[in-house]
């Protein structure tokens, strides 16, 4: 189970890039509510702890409980809807002994390691109809209950993860392009009818925020008013920013014209606070966590090792994409967070936790061609 690995193995640059973005990301939590970066810092550690051991523990191991990984993703997610805290007309969070957490946010991991071995095991019939739709009927259940919290923004991240895990295991090309041409009709064919009065298909705060994103004059003092100040904000910031905890009575913390900023909108505290050269910070140390991710997926030594490291980097790579484009006004706000960045300590521990396995995932390969 734990081995004895050289110290000149460890991938110290994905650290490295871990330990930036975070930093990065407590010290704009405290400069947008006070009080909350004691707790980020708090997360860092105990992240941080989870890292180093996960990451001398032999990933293989692990996934002989693959199934237990999909078990528990069910149990957590079946929490939430019995005994979940309803917030904000979402029912998202459970507490345990005083502690509260956000399972939907540790599904991710969990499901990224199940698929690795569960993928791995079926290598060899993953283009068949049988494993394909297995593969799929296994998702529904965990995906059905995220979105029931509902939580449309996570769903649409596992699935980006899971079609991207399905590819890099060897899906042909020609059933990739025979499901585009019937994905692309139906999804315009969604989004015309969601976007139709009395509609059924999603929720109606769902449908507004689609419709502030398509008409945002329409919706600028309702709906499309947190996206419209974070765009402003970024912008004000210019090429250095207003800088740290500062007292402009116009920025979007003091005048309170974005509410909770530390989480789904941190990027606008970032371009408002540190300017441009903040958000070309942010972007190239999750670019590069990204990267070094792929990287390490290159060389792990076996399928799951691979499906492993590919799914953090999907992970980080889509949600920071999925995050930035709602601050900057690219997409509908979906309510997601900036990984390592964004305040809300079940994200960045899990995040710590899969880098972790991650790690050793470079660790095995690095012995493999020693």
């Amino acid at each position: 189970m734990l081995r004895n690995y050289r110290i000149g193995d460890y991938d110290f640059k994905l650290i490295i890039y871990m330990i930036a973005v975070t930093v990065v990301g407590i010290l704009v939590i405290g400069s947008a509510k006070e009080g909350y970066s004691s707790r980020q810092i708090m997360g860092f550690l105990v992240g941080m702890l989870f890292l180093v051991l996960l990451s001398l523990f032999d990933y293989s191991v692990f996934l002989r409980f693959y199934w237990v990984f999909y078990a528990a993703t069910i149990a957590l997610l079946l929490l939430v809807r019995f005994f979940g805290r309803d917030v904000n007309n979402a029912r998202r969070w459970v507490e345990i002994a005083g502690i509260q957490f956000q399972p939907s946010e540790v599904a991710k991991i969990l499901l990224i390691l199940f698929y690795a071995q569960y993928m791995m095991k079926k290598k060899e019939s993953i283009n068949s109809l049988k494993t394909i739709l297995t593969m799929i009927g296994l998702l529904l259940p965990p995906l059905y209950l995220i979105v029931d919290q509902p939580d449309l923004s996570t769903s649409i991240l596992i699935v980006l993860v899971f079609l991207s895990l399905l590819f890099i295991s060897g899906l042909s090309y020609k059933i990739i392009l025979g499901v585009l041409v019937v994905v692309v009709p139906v999804g315009v064919i969604f989004l015309t009818l969601v976007l139709q009065p009395n509609q059924k298909i999603i929720k109606e705060y769902q449908q507004t925020r689609i419709l502030a994103w398509l008409n945002p004059e329409e919706y600028s003092t309702a709906e499309g008013y947190q996206q419209d100040n974070s765009k402003m904000a970024i912008g004000s910031g210019q090429l250095t920013g207003k800088g740290l905890d500062n007292e402009d009575i116009s920025s979007v913390k003091n005048g309170n014209f974005i509410s909770e900023p530390q989480t789904d909108f941190i990027f606008a505290i970032v371009g408002e606070e540190l300017g441009f050269v903040g958000c070309s910070v942010v972007i190239g140390l999750l670019l590069l966590i990204t990267l070094e991710c792929l990287s390490i997926a290159r060389r792990a030594k076996d399928t799951a090792g691979m499906l492993i490291a590919s799914g953090m980097a999907t992970l980080v790579g889509f949600q920071s994409f999925l995050n930035i484009s709602v601050a900057t006004g690219m997409l509908p706000n979906t309510g997601i967070p900036l990984p390592f960045v964004s305040y809300g300590l079940t994200s960045l521990l899990s995040l710590y936790i899969g880098m972790g396995i991650v790690l050793n995932v470079r660790l095995q390969a690095e012995r493999k061609f020693a």
